[in-house]
């Protein structure tokens, strides 16, 4: 089930996109009303996710509950605790005289690389669960990518310039206006007039999909050494995107940021309660959630030492 890693957004820069709402790594989980909620069912939530690509027997799904447990200890125990750190440093930047550019983007490279941790890591249960697979689960999970890969294209290849950029300005509405609460006009002035200056990436976005399909695809044939391929072709995933999609995707994230921090520092004082009261709400359940797991030892994973020499 390494696999199910290629359903995200693109390498690793473009993932950048979604979590650059500022003082946010939060929105990792944030997607429920509960963080604590959503966060303590995640045993059940990613069998659950896993399903929706291929259907294990009883015996893998009990594999896959096994090797999910050190896992979430790992999470609990190295990764929450950098969440809140992370978050007390955002929440020092709203006391300044305003955000920066710089320290939105050191916040980004910080959130970029949890992410980097995170996928890494996962390798740890997805691989063990992918070696457990029959040729035919294999050739089905496949499909599914396929298929997805499909109606990803019929939905976003469709749309002219002016839809692209209408839909993006929605979604990045929506997420600020979670944080800050109602914009006015003037804030929503500002991101349609930054948002203008995208460029279109959807097309690039999916054509490295479908790359990255197809060098699934070899990888699944389960050769010797298959593992330790999936391994290094995530780890590479970003600096193997053709340079026009790397350019393109960090000039999407520059226009973004730019207009975050135009947002953010015309911020009301009733947008500036709304934003403490969200990071500082996000900061408790980290910490809640990591003193939950703090017995014990973190059993050592297999990639640790293949992890610094293969990272960005």
């Amino acid at each position: 089930m390494a696999w199910t890693i290629p359903d995200l957004p693109a390498p690793r820069r473009e993932g950048a996109l979604r979590w650059l709402l500022p003082l946010a790594l939060g929105l990792l989980l944030a997607g429920c009303s509960s963080t604590t909620f959503f966060y303590n069912r995640l045993d059940f939530l990613v069998p659950w996710y896993v399903d929706d690509y291929v259907e294990l027997d009883s015996e893998q799904d009990q594999a896959l509950e096994q090797l999910l447990q050190p896992f979430l200890a790992w999470h609990r125990r190295e990764e929450l605790p950098l969440y809140v750190a992370l978050l007390d440093e955002a929440q020092g930047m709203l006391d300044s005289d305003g955000l920066s550019l710089a320290e939105l983007r050191e916040l980004t490279r910080q959130m970029e690389l949890a992410g980097d941790r995170l996928q890494t890591r996962s390798l740890d249960w997805l691989l063990p669960i992918g070696e457990q697979l029959s040729d035919e689960q294999v050739q089905d999970f496949l499909a599914e990518l396929q298929d997805k890969q499909q109606e990803l294209e019929e939905k976003y290849l469709e749309r002219d310039l002016e839809e692209y950029r209408e839909d993006t300005y929605d979604r990045l509405r929506d997420n600020v206006e979670d944080y800050l609460g109602r914009l006015d006009r003037e804030q929503k002035d500002t991101l349609q007039a930054e948002i203008a200056a995208l460029e279109r990436s959807d097309h690039l976005w999916l054509a490295e999909r479908q790359v990255w399909i197809e060098r699934l695809r070899q990888l699944l044939q389960r050769a010797p050494g298959w593992q330790d391929g999936v391994r290094d072709a995530l780890a590479t995933r970003w600096h193997s995107a053709s340079p026009e999609y790397q350019r393109m995707v960090e000039h999407n994230i520059s226009v973004i940021q730019r207009a975050i921090v135009q947002v953010v520092n015309s911020r009301s004082e009733r947008q500036d309660r709304h934003l403490r009261s969200k990071v500082g709400a996000l900061r408790e359940d980290f910490l809640a959630l990591s003193r939950e797991g703090v017995e014990g030892p973190v059993p050592e994973h297999p990639g640790a030492a293949r992890q610094d020499t293969a990272a960005p």
